[in-house]
């Protein structure tokens, strides 16, 4: 059962609520209000749905080592390593498109869990694999769990946070996903020891039980308090407000917002087992966009094309090919390497969560797509010109470092943040799911082409053509975003209409 703090009963009426002066955590003054405080219960729920995309980011970077083992174990050519590597990303596209409908009818918390299944028993499987064919159907089912993961852990942090740390709470996924990314570099190094047969096995077999922890710890998690007033469940709504707001009259408000933006498409929120609603989501969303929806959806679909086509992806999935292309020829030095790049990408995550609800959105995106541009084509140059020497080495050591510090303090924090936030509550779920689905489609062309490019272009050929994308990212970035740090999300219609 949920922790809530009150309900429906079984027959559909209010269930009655705790008083909102004895809600959890609540210190009342002597004036007899409610004393504003940092809600350590939105955190915890927050914490818990954003762990479901360390798995997603572990099963997927985790190729970057293994596959030099999975190589010479299974016998695959570079084709096969091209496209087992970036598979993942194109098999997530099934249960992305599929996420924001399956959210609206059975709820965040319930598709969160169906996405730890996933994620297990891929895992399981990988490591159980000994052909080409049932790696890649491994894959697949890996894919279907962190499609739901991407799409689903957004959606409910960004409706279960407070405006006053909607931005922290929200960016909480930047941090799984990149612990998931560290931990994954580190089980590489750790397990390279091992018999080649055995060492890429156990590396996706300590990937099969933290799922199961995790599925139980989320079903502890209340509702989206913005999914249960779609079902007309206001008083569970209510009760779930209370927790997680900083005060009690912020809940009241903040239910009353969402009544309100329910209440303006309510033949879209109809109860589950409708169709009509989902199709009227579609069509709204794909067909009939009004004005300010278009500019939401350029920005969305925009970003989420722009974070995978910068390239930093396919350093994290190639990065011991980028080292051997610089002269480094020990493979467990370059696997060592990697885990420094996953310590600095986890480090400037947690300084981007420092600064997105200080600074705000606009200004991160725009100082990290300079710096992504100026630094990939850095790295281009060192690999043109630097030769094989020690030095040469060092150079592009630092230089892919630099890239994924500047990729990870905004590019990588800001974009899911953002675009959760702006999209209008009715069509959240599936236009995130459309921006998600752009990201990974993306990210796949860019992750099964790079061995391939890179010999027809030259590697610094492919990381000049990233920093020319990531260029036309920032002047994107400058033009064409307003800022939305401190607003309601009910709000954002309102922003992107002037």
């Amino acid at each position: 059962m949920a922790l809530q703090a009150g309900g429906s009963a079984a027959d559909g009426t209010e269930a009655p609520l705790l008083s909102t002066s004895a809600a959890p955590g609540t210190t009342m003054p002597a004036g007899g209000g409610t004393a504003p405080r940092r809600n350590r219960f939105a955190f915890v729920c927050a914490t818990l749905a954003s762990m479901t995309t360390m798995l997603h980011s572990y099963n997927l970077t985790l190729m970057s080592g293994a596959q030099l083992f999975i190589r010479e174990d299974v016998g695959l050519s570079d084709a096969q390593v091209e496209v087992l590597t970036g598979s993942m990303n194109v098999f997530m596209l099934v249960s992305i498109l599929a996420a924001g409908w399956v959210a609206d009818r059975l709820g965040r918390r319930c598709v969160l869990v169906i996405a730890t299944s996933f994620l297990m028993v891929g895992a399981l499987a990988m490591s159980l694999g000994g052909s080409y064919a049932t790696l890649m159907a491994a894959r697949f089912v890996t894919g279907i769990g962190a499609g739901f993961a991407r799409v689903v852990a957004p959606v409910y942090n960004t409706e279960i946070s407070p405006p006053s740390t909607r931005g922290v709470l929200s960016s909480l996924l930047n941090i799984f996903i990149n612990l998931g990314v560290l931990l994954s570099y580190v089980s590489n190094y750790a397990f390279s020891g091992l018999p080649v047969h055995l060492g890429w096995r156990v590396m996706y077999g300590v990937g099969v039980v933290p799922p199961v922890f995790i599925a139980a710890g989320i079903l502890l998690m209340p509702e989206s308090p913005r999914w249960l007033a779609m079902r007309g469940r206001h008083g569970d709504a209510r009760a779930v407000l209370v927790r997680i707001s900083d005060t009690s009259t912020e809940a009241d408000l903040r239910l009353s917002e969402i009544k309100h933006a329910v209440a303006q498409q309510p033949e879209q929120h109809a109860l589950a087992g409708s169709t009509h609603g989902g199709g009227s989501v579609w069509k709204e969303l794909l067909l009939r966009p009004s004005a300010s929806l278009r500019r939401i959806l350029l920005c969305v679909l925009a970003l989420q094309f722009f974070v995978p086509a910068s390239g930093v992806e396919a350093i994290l999935l190639y990065s011991p090919l980028v080292f051997k292309a610089a002269g480094m020829t020990s493979t467990a030095a370059a696997l060592g390497v990697t885990v420094a790049i996953g310590a600095v990408k986890m480090c400037f995550i947690l300084l981007g969560v420092l600064l997105t609800d200080r600074l705000g959105r606009r200004p991160l995106l725009l100082a990290s797509t300079a710096g992504v541009a100026a630094t990939t084509a850095a790295l281009a140059l060192t690999l043109a010109v630097g030769g094989a020497s020690a030095a040469a080495q060092a150079v592009c050591v630092a230089a892919v470092l630099a890239v994924v510090a500047a990729y990870s303090v905004g590019y990588a924090l800001v974009v899911n943040t953002y675009s959760a936030e702006i999209l209008p509550l009715r069509l959240r779920a599936q236009g995130l799911g459309v921006g998600v689905a752009v990201n990974r489609l993306a990210s796949g062309l860019v992750t099964m082409t790079f061995i391939s490019v890179a010999d027809a272009i030259t590697m610094p050929g492919c990381f000049f053509m990233y920093a020319a994308v990531t260029a036309v990212a920032f002047v994107f970035v400058h033009a064409r975003l307003p800022e939305t740090k401190g607003r309601s999300l009910e709000d954002m219609d309102v922003l992107f209409n002037k």
